[in-house]
């Protein structure tokens, strides 16, 4: 024989209500397990077990849901620490290029002020043969010049002996 709705309600110390929501939670629970005595619905043997372990079985099925989102939450946890250790690969390279680039602009720096350096004491090597030669055109010049005033002088320390000088 089986129990009718009060009776279940009574027995697990729930309302009648709460007995109709979880006859509705279960799928054909109505059409397997209930059955109509008089004015009375009754539930048989096996599906008052399934409503007294009702909680039990909501409780197993949440469990296996949150293992399932636990299980789905490490998988997608140990993907995400992938691709960071990836990420720290990548960023770990770029340093690493641009610490390369860093040394190889910092010798080139290097060596465009030692060239400099050099092109300078070249040029000071140069620049005294330019002065001896600019100073050699002085001395011509300065020559030149003193030879141009010994003419001068000479020329007025002649005596004019034209003969337009008597008039």
């Amino acid at each position: 024989m089986g129990k009718t709705i009060r009776q279940l309600s009574e027995e697990l110390k729930l309302s009648k209500q709460a007995i109709n929501q979880r006859i509705n939670s279960i799928n054909g629970f109505r059409s397997k397990h209930t059955y109509k005595v008089k004015n009375h619905l009754e539930i048989d043997n096996q599906g008052v077990k399934m409503l007294a372990n009702f909680d039990k079985q909501k409780r197993q099925e949440r469990q296996t849901n949150r293992q399932a989102e636990n299980d789905k939450d490490k998988n997608i946890d140990h993907i995400l620490l992938k691709q960071l250790d990836v990420k720290d690969q990548q960023i770990a390279n770029l340093q690493q290029a641009l610490d390369q680039q860093q040394k190889l602009q910092i010798a080139t720096v290097t060596e465009n002020h030692r060239l400099k350096e050099h092109i300078r004491k070249l040029s000071g090597l140069l620049e005294p043969s330019s002065a001896t030669q600019q100073q050699q055109s002085n001395d011509k010049q300065d020559q030149s010049h003193i030879v141009d005033e010994k003419k001068k002088r000479i020329h007025k320390n002649k005596v004019n002996k034209s003969w337009w000088h008597f008039w």
